[in-house]
């Protein structure tokens, strides 16, 4: 839901910042590569010690790179299929390793085995979310649904929570709490996300095929009727 909005106003923003990048030489291949590899360090170098404050910082520096590069892309007219298949491959690479992340600080000091599992549940929801919407329009379905916790609203959501519990190192108390209530929403919201795709993927898969049947249906009483008429 946020993706319709947030990502058309953080474009027009950033379009001069492309344009920049642009005149330096610098390609969007490049900037998804470093992007992704940003998001990478931050989950995986600072939440795992419970610096969730500054990893936060970190990720939400990069996560930029993912309006960005598509920006420049159009702006210098280089378009390409390799390039959104690269953008979506490593969205998925950078998704992970943020939940990876709150999944081994749970794991290690954190020590919290629910919460674990929790953050694991949110990787892996969130990974065949994705897949099912790619799948789903690969065999020729629109998959029209806009799902209740997208991409979008999964960063929002785990990233403002984790920036704000990270304020407890710095004195604020019971505000920890917040990161545990978020991974629980972003997994219910998942969970239901990835129901609402796979009821309008079987919906439409069931409509197309009906389609198809009653075209072919049409086309073999067209021939009989053409059969019909030559003798």
């Amino acid at each position: 839901m946020l993706n319709k909005y947030a990502r058309a106003f953080f474009t027009r923003v950033l379009t001069p910042f492309a344009a920049l990048l642009l005149r330096l030489g610098v390609s969007p291949d490049a900037v998804t590569l470093i992007g992704t590899a940003g998001v990478m360090a931050g989950a995986l170098v600072f939440f795992p010690m419970g610096e969730f404050f500054w990893g936060t910082i970190v990720i939400t520096i990069f996560v930029f790179s993912d309006l960005v590069d598509g920006n420049m892309a159009r702006q210098a007219g280089i378009s390409s299929r390799w390039g959104a298949f690269l953008d979506s491959t490593l969205d998925r690479v950078a998704d992970g390793a943020i939940f990876a992340g709150f999944a081994l600080w749970y794991a290690g000091s954190g020590d919290d085995n629910i919460l674990c599992a929790v953050a694991i549940f949110c990787l892996a929801s969130g990974q065949v979310v994705s897949y099912t919407k790619a799948r789903g329009e690969s065999i020729g379905l629109p998959v029209a649904v806009n799902g209740l916790v997208e991409r979008a609203e999964r960063l929002v959501i785990s990233l403002v929570a984790a920036g704000l519990a990270g304020l407890h190192k710095f004195g604020v108390p019971h505000i920890d709490v917040l990161l545990p209530i978020a991974l629980w929403i972003v997994a219910a919201g998942s969970l239901v996300t990835l129901i609402q795709r796979v009821v309008t993927v079987r919906r439409e898969s069931a409509e197309a095929d009906a389609a198809e049947a009653d075209a072919d249906a049409s086309a073999v009483g067209s021939a009989d009727q053409g059969s019909e008429a030559d003798r």
